[in-house]
């Protein structure tokens, strides 16, 4: 689509991250469709849903209800067992630079899953804009971002910067994206919080790896591989998902 197709933007802080969903449509009108307000919000709300199962910050979510042994596993929203799943799948699929479970130097053996939970979650949200006719999104998760179109609708492009790790405030590269999701792991936002699953330690150096293909959620778990062990990963994701590619800064 051209530069001058209508496009609107909603904001909403969720999952501790600000997490925006970029709409574009042929016309005016077709932004303000009630369906596009319907599904943004729809969207948010399955991000506040998944953020009162999963996080480790608030202490009624249910995965901090588990790890107290305050909620009996049974009775546990069964999207937990669904994201275990997938967690061992990740680490299953590369060769375990990827993984939920790890013994942590300083804590000792601990269960985390919400380095896959953000990519898993926004690709169950966006179902409910891939349902709007007429329309090209993206949706921008903590600068993780998952792009595709409305029903019979084709995808635009949208041209996303990867930030230069070492220089803050520079683009190192553009990459188009069109149907999808791309995810960038590395220290330059959060600082030194990626764990080498295979030793428990905090990984300090700088630089970053960014994944792009079908999957947001197997982008962002290959991008977290990646900047584990940038030669393993690289060799793992070319062995077991050709249709992603990389980048490593």
């Amino acid at each position: 689509m051209a530069s001058s197709t209508p496009r609107r933007a909603f904001v909403e802080q969720v999952m501790g991250m600000p997490v925006s969903i970029h709409v574009r449509a042929q016309s005016d009108a077709g932004l303000e469709d009630p369906q596009v307000a319907t599904a943004v919000e729809q969207v948010f709300g399955v991000l506040r849903r998944v953020d009162s199962v999963f996080s480790t910050w608030r202490e009624d979510s249910d995965l901090m209800r588990l790890r107290r042994g305050d909620l009996d596993p049974a009775e546990a929203h069964p999207w937990l067992a669904e994201v275990e799943r997938l967690c061992a799948e990740a680490e299953r699929r590369t060769d375990g630079l990827f993984s939920a479970s790890f013994d942590r130097a300083a804590t000792g053996a601990a269960y985390d899953p919400t380095g896959l939970v953000k990519g898993w979650a926004v690709e169950q949200a966006a179902m409910h804009l891939r349902h709007v006719p007429g329309v090209s999104w993206c949706v921008n998760a903590g600068g993780d971002l998952l792009a595709g179109a409305g029903h019979a609708t084709s995808p635009s492009t949208w041209l996303v910067g990867v930030q230069d790790p070492r220089e803050a405030g520079e683009v190192a590269a553009t990459i188009p994206l069109r149907s999808g999701g791309l995810a960038t792991s590395g220290t330059a936002a959060r600082g030194a919080h990626i764990v080498d699953p295979r030793t428990g330690r905090v990984i300090a150096r700088d630089g970053s790896a960014t994944v792009w293909g079908p999957s947001l959620l197997w982008a962002d778990v290959w991008a977290t591989a990646l900047f584990v062990d940038p030669l393993a990963g690289e060799r793992a994701l070319e062995a077991a998902e050709p249709a992603y590619r990389s980048l490593l800064l």
